[in-house]
């Protein structure tokens, strides 16, 4: 019969932090070891492989101890994770698609209707990007905490001090304008 599994002891960020910016090692393993897992599933969501995810989230934990000293977190540190994986994967989305743009200008070809798709999707994520980022703050980041971090309507209600129906409402509204917006990206791209 297999034992249950014994809980990963969650550090608190009043104690984690105050070790990170000291260098502590065995603060930087804990909080590598809390969140690289989710974090690397997270990431999967954006980027082809999960080695690139891998790569990701790595690349994360990485500027996160070279900027230990300076760090400023505002919110939780899981939250600052989610966020710095989010944005990183972002822009290796946005790396790809101005690779792509040179290599179809480099060639001077028509696009397969494969190339074509891909441009379509980086377009796509980019305008999503775009307008996430022009949501009015709170919508963004009840949001952002919704969709990109994986937090029920409830725990956005508790962390943020708001009613459920009020995170409700916020992210409703962020579906309505990521569709408007995502509508016209097919306009612009297929005449429609």
């Amino acid at each position: 019969m297999n034992e249950p599994l014994e809980p990963i002891l969650q550090e608190s960020d009043e104690t984690i932090l105050p070790g990170l910016r000291r260098g502590d090692e065995k603060a930087y393993r804990t909080l590598f070891e809390q969140y690289y897992p989710v974090l690397v599933a997270f990431a999967c969501k954006y980027v082809e492989s999960t080695d690139a995810a891998k790569e990701v989230v790595q690349e994360v934990f990485v500027k996160l101890y070279q900027s230990r000293e300076t760090l400023q977190i505002k919110q939780s540190v899981k939250s600052y994770l989610f966020k710095a994986v989010y944005h990183t994967c972002i822009n290796d989305l946005h790396a790809q698609q101005r690779r792509k743009i040179h290599h179809h200008q480099a060639f001077e070809e028509l696009p397969t209707s494969a190339y074509r798709d891909d441009l379509v999707e980086t377009e796509a994520v980019e305008r999503v990007y775009q307008a996430v980022q022009k949501l009015p703050d709170q919508c963004r980041r009840i949001f952002t905490m919704n969709r990109f971090e994986g937090m029920t309507n409830q725990a956005i209600a508790n962390e943020l001090n708001l009613s459920k129906r009020t995170v409700e409402t916020q992210v409703s509204k962020a579906l309505r304008l990521l569709r408007e917006a995502l509508l016209a990206v097919l306009v612009i791209i297929w005449g429609w």
